[in-house]
């Protein structure tokens, strides 16, 4: 079998890295199948029975917001382009803040299952619901897209495959693996699953970590000046001139992509608030106490997981080289395990990517229950059968809606083969915080909020964010956008995030206004209020 670097593209052993790939599928399906014996009810299904401590979901909440894009995308960005790479970093870690301070104990104390169920507590039930659950289902769609193209190229280069068949058959390997571990487990499943991968992929992060700056006795100035050398001696002239320890790599050439960058950044930041199965994993916690502890804990993982990544991705860049990076399966995506073939030879890259592909695993079934309980709790449950659904019925619906999202996700998925997932986050990030923080943020601090302010943001930020992606650099117009044989990218910015997110803030405001002959239950509205700052009466059902 091949065990040596060959132009990037044949690595590692092919039989060794399916035998612990079938070992960690194994062990986590067993995991699932332990937790489905106690999932009995909805509430089981779609939070877990609010029963994890705060310690244990701030784990799960680090294994479900630390992506593929995090392990592969963001070390590959920084090892291809340095400093702008490490803005996905700096970004994901700095949202956290806004979701502790701003969302996290208040979304605890309002909701009961869904993101939903806040947006629509004062405000009219059916179209408040119908609005914040196609938000949700496309923003989990995005994530899902990203996850999906990330298992492709991962396991294209383990099992040296270059064609898109091959990779496309992967895609829906790991579409079909999602689908069984959330039919099984439900939430409760998908929690544990979560929490193992956190614990081995920021165990496995920080040994590459050490690994690296042990190569360099420690001296992470010198790390920094071979990978600047490494890059200088590229090949490619695209890449020889690049300085990757000063920003401009990627986002400085011209004022437009320096927007861009500023446009990334706001997506960034603001995007984790809004994100459907981050915010869902409040309720898997039996208080707001519990809730603020876990988002404490999560912090502290995931901070320390984007410093592992700077280190990472350097690494990358002197040790195994841009240029080898590009020409592998998944490209950028490719520059962790090629990292750790490098460290540790093929069984240290077999572990590795075995790692990241329960990392994938694990954040797809959270997604998938989370649009999945989005569409039976706030659709089909409220909007179509008008609050008179029974438990039994809403979770047969979640389990059905599943399977649609698993196969939209394998299709979506191929489609978006060959992109850095990062950067396809990043857009989701964008979609969730124009379509859903502004709303969010309405609803629980100002008062004067209608139900005709919140249908304006959430169907002005998610249709505007969409058609601005639709007509971007990265659909079309370019050799690196999805389809780059078209050419209708009318709007210049590859993330929409500067334009959609203020956009969807003033669509809030306008739509407040234009409504504000349609007061609200002002009942309502106190009760919301107290129940937020206090937790009273969060025990009771959220739908009237």
């Amino acid at each position: 079998m091949i065990t040596t670097l060959a132009a990037g593209t044949d690595v590692g052993n092919p039989i060794l890295n399916i035998a612990i790939f079938v070992a960690f599928v194994v062990i986590t399906m067993t995991i699932v199948i332990r937790a489905s014996r106690t999932t009995k009810k909805a509430s089981d299904f779609y939070t877990g029975g609010g029963q994890f401590s705060g310690p244990q979901n701030g784990f799960a909440i680090a294994g479900d917001y630390l992506s593929a894009a995090s392990f592969l995308g963001i070390a590959g960005a920084i090892a291809v382009y340095g400093y702008d790479g490490f803005l996905y970093s700096v970004g994901f870690l700095v949202a956290w803040l806004v979701a502790l301070l701003l969302v996290a104990e208040l979304l605890r104390n309002t909701g009961r299952f869904t993101m939903a169920d806040v947006l629509s507590f004062r405000l009219k039930q059916r179209p408040v619901r119908m609005a914040a659950a196609l938000s949700t289902l496309v923003v989990s769609l995005f994530y899902l897209l990203a996850q999906m193209a990330g298992a492709g190229g991962l396991v294209a280069l383990l099992l040296n495959i270059d064609g898109k068949v091959g990779q496309g058959v992967v895609v829906a390997v790991v579409g079909v693996l999602m689908i069984v571990y959330v039919l099984v487990g439900g939430m409760k499943g998908t929690t544990y699953v979560q929490m193992v991968k956190a614990v081995l992929l920021v165990a496995g992060a920080g040994i590459m970590f050490f690994l690296v700056l042990f190569a360099v006795r420690g001296n992470f100035s010198q790390l920094l000046a071979d990978a600047q050398a490494t890059v200088a001696g590229s090949t490619n002239e695209a890449i020889a001139g690049r300085d990757i320890l000063a920003p401009g790599a990627k986002y400085g050439i011209s004022s437009m992509s320096k927007l861009d960058f500023i446009s990334l950044g706001i997506a960034l930041v603001l995007g984790t608030a809004g994100l459907p199965h981050v915010l869902m994993r409040f309720y898997t916690v039996p208080t707001a106490k519990e809730a603020r502890r876990s988002v404490t804990w999560a912090i502290g993982l995931i901070g320390a997981f984007y410093l592992f990544t700077l280190v990472l991705g350097y690494g990358a860049a002197k040790m195994v080289g841009p240029d080898v990076i590009l020409a592998a399966p998944g490209k950028e995506n490719a520059a962790a395990p090629l990292l750790a073939f490098e460290l540790g030879g093929t069984i240290f890259l077999a572990i590795i990517s075995a790692v990241a592909f329960a990392t994938i695993l694990a954040v797809v079934a959270g997604l998938a229950i989370t649009a999945s309980a989005s569409f039976a709790h706030d659709i089909y449950a409220s909007v179509i059968k008008r609050g008179h659904a029974s438990e039994e019925s809403q979770v047969r619906v979640s389990r059905i809606t599943v399977v649609v999202i698993g196969l939209v996700s394998i299709v979506l998925g191929i489609m978006a083969m060959g992109q850095n997932i990062a950067f396809l986050v990043a857009l989701a990030f964008a979609v969730a915080a124009s379509a859903n923080l502004p709303t969010l943020l309405y609803s629980l601090f100002w008062k004067k909020f209608n139900t005709t302010g919140a249908l304006f943001s959430i169907y002005g930020g998610l249709v505007s964010c969409l058609l601005l992606i639709a007509f971007s650099p990265a659909v079309s117009g370019k050799p690196s956008s999805m389809f780059p044989n078209a050419d209708f990218d009318y709007f210049p910015l590859a993330n929409p995030g500067i334009v959609s997110i203020p956009l969807a803030f003033v669509l809030g405001v306008v739509g407040t206004y234009i409504g504000r002959g349609k007061t609200e239950d002002p009942a309502k509205q106190a009760e919301m209020e107290v129940r937020s700052l206090t937790g009273v009466g969060v025990e009771k059902a959220v739908s009237h």
